[in-house]
């Protein structure tokens, strides 16, 4: 006999959109149902950011200690390391799960129940869990089922074509990779394969490699990829794979096919909204492309179904996902909230790293702003040099009017870390002169934020 729950929320979709949501919507004592077909933490925690970032580190790691064996600057010699990937996907793995676990013991102390298993949309207010004989009835529904790989008809995963979800978890690793598609997960994974030993090639039908970024930031990262011996075939396009030869055909900018010999195939084209399989279409909503179109509160076409994360499309980030959901939470708790932020950091994890908040240069001329541009290089700065890392800049964008700062960009060794103080400035409506009138601390790559907010005003200090 089919058993009914009911609820006040229901959430489809354990990621970080979902589980964000079921947390606050449980502190602020909302009866909260989340169901999850596969592990709490989504892509994220499973398959993405953090294994990603994980398998960064030991690709990083590695390569030093190589370095080292080669005899190094810093005087520091050692033999010629060896590498156990069984052993960095056990320790990544390590990761994953104490994070996983985390998750679903803030779920319970905040009393949601999870439900394991695959949801069905059968309306507005219910939901079906598949073979599990549970029906599940709410007054507030949110959609929270993440994004998935785009994959292409001429190369389908299977053997030595694979995805990131493969390409992060290696029982060994391929001699040589090819990556398809120079965007920042390609990129991520393709740099640190390299870095793990793999002779790796990237093709990229675009005429640069990370081309939603501008020129003068990717240049650093162009220049380390060179330098770490990735080959690049820019402007063309994959079509086919012959598994007999091991060979990847593509076709070069004037027409000729090329024959790539490979052990592994990367496929990294980009991601899209998680739609199918679940009877979405059962609820008829207003679409926006591939993704569901929401309001300023996260709100679809049809009263009290929300959605949020990279469902609703871009920009995918779980930050961005974290933040609606929390806020949706709060808006099905009776608050007054909108979901307005001024900037939402992007951030790439190539070496050197990316980071973009708010308007770039072009963009900000695109709208019609008269800005000041300013860029201090980490050439000039203490901390930079003490780190071997002398690449990379960071950028500022300001009215020229009124100093209001735009947006920030740099790229650089540990850049990542500066997007926190990037996106408060750009939310607290900072001016160059807030920036370049505050203390920052020496030695610390926060201090070219502080130099180039100065030599926008026209008095750099260390250059």
């Amino acid at each position: 006999m089919q058993q009914t729950l009911n609820t006040t929320l229901l959430i489809i979709g354990g990621g970080p959109g979902g589980y964000v949501a079921a947390i606050r919507a449980g502190q602020l004592g909302i009866s909260t149902i989340l169901v999850e077909g596969q592990a709490l933490g989504g892509t994220c925690l499973n398959i993405g950011c953090i294994p990603s970032k994980a398998l960064i580190h030991v690709a990083e790691q590695f390569q030093q200690t190589r370095h080292h064996s080669q005899g190094s600057a810093l005087g520091i010699n050692v033999s010629a390391p060896t590498l156990d990937i069984g052993k960095s996907v056990e320790w990544k793995d390590g990761i994953v799960d104490r994070l996983t676990t985390g998750v679903a013991a803030l779920l319970r102390k905040h009393k949601v129940q999870v439900i394991h298993g695959w949801a069905k949309v059968i309306d507005g207010k219910t939901v079906e869990i598949e073979g599990a004989d549970t029906r599940i009835q709410c007054e507030h529904l949110l959609l929270a089922s993440g994004s998935k790989s785009v994959n292409l008809p001429m190369l389908p995963i299977g053997g030595p074509i694979i995805s990131s979800t493969e390409a992060l978890a290696p029982k060994a690793l391929p001699k040589r990779l090819i990556v398809v598609g120079g965007g920042y997960i390609g990129l991520e994974l393709g740099i640190a394969y390299r870095k793990l030993g793999a002779e790796v090639s990237v093709v990229e039908a675009q005429e640069r490699i990370l081309p939603a970024y501008d020129a003068e930031l990717t240049q650093p990262v162009l220049e380390s990829v060179k330098q770490l011996g990735i080959k690049l075939y820019l402007k063309h396009s994959v079509e086919g794979f012959d598994a007999a030869t091991h060979t990847l055909q593509v076709r070069d900018p004037n027409g000729d096919s090329l024959q790539l010999e490979t052990d592994q195939v990367l496929v990294a084209v980009g991601r899209k909204p998680n739609t199918q399989g679940w009877n979405l279409e059962a609820l008829n909503l207003d679409m926006n492309g591939s993704a569901i179109r929401i309001d300023n509160r996260c709100q679809t076409s049809m009263r009290n179904v929300w959605a949020i994360g990279d469902l609703a499309g871009e920009p995918m980030l779980a930050h961005r996902a974290m933040a609606q959901g929390e806020m949706v939470a709060e808006l099905i708790a009776g608050q007054h909230r909108e979901f307005n932020p001024t900037a939402i950091a992007a951030v790439c994890f190539t070496d050197p790293e990316l980071v973009v908040v708010g308007k770039t240069p072009d963009e900000a001329k695109a709208v019609g702003l008269d800005c000041v541009v300013s860029s201090f290089p980490f050439a000039a700065n203490g901390r930079a040099m003490t780190l071997e890392s002398k690449n990379g800049f960071v950028r500022v964008v300001a009215r020229r009017d009124n100093h209001l700062i735009v947006g920030w960009q740099a790229v650089g060794v540990g850049v990542s870390e500066l997007s926190t103080a990037f996106g408060q400035s750009l939310e607290m409506g900072a001016r160059l002169e807030d920036i370049a009138g505050t203390i920052h601390a020496h030695p610390t790559l926060g201090e070219a934020v502080q130099e180039a907010a100065l030599r926008a005003l026209g008095h750099a200090l260390h250059l």
